[in-house]
């Protein structure tokens, strides 16, 4: 295993939890807060997969929570990255249509893959 796959796999285990949202603010300081569907990847990028996750639909004016999903389960099906065993969700969305394609999305991915 070179550098680089061990650098992975131990950010792959460090728990966090994300926030993505353009305007509310967490409930507590225990999440990692992203403002936007750019920002959300980066720091993926940088952490790894999260143990959770609330979700925003609407970011502004560019991409939405919904992309995000999309965005993850895609990486998770090219191999860059893995949902951890005990990754749960939620949507705290004012937009009753996006918050039900998220988790419709989603649940029926990790349903997938937990089988």
């Amino acid at each position: 295993m070179d550098k680089k796959e061990v650098t992975a796999r131990v950010m792959q285990k460090l728990a966090y939890k994300l926030f993505i949202d353009d305007e509310r603010t967490p409930p507590n300081n225990t999440w990692t807060v992203v403002r936007s569907y750019e920002e959300a990847i980066k720091k993926i990028k940088e952490k790894g997969s999260p143990d959770f996750i609330s979700f925003d639909h609407d970011l502004g004016l560019g991409k939405t929570g919904d992309d995000f999903a999309k965005w993850l389960i895609d990486q998770h099906l090219d191999g860059n990255i893995q949902f951890k065993n005990n990754f749960k969700f939620k949507v705290h969305s004012a937009n009753p249509v996006g918050k039900e394609n998220i988790t419709k999305r989603l649940n029926n991915f990790l349903k997938h893959i937990r089988g």
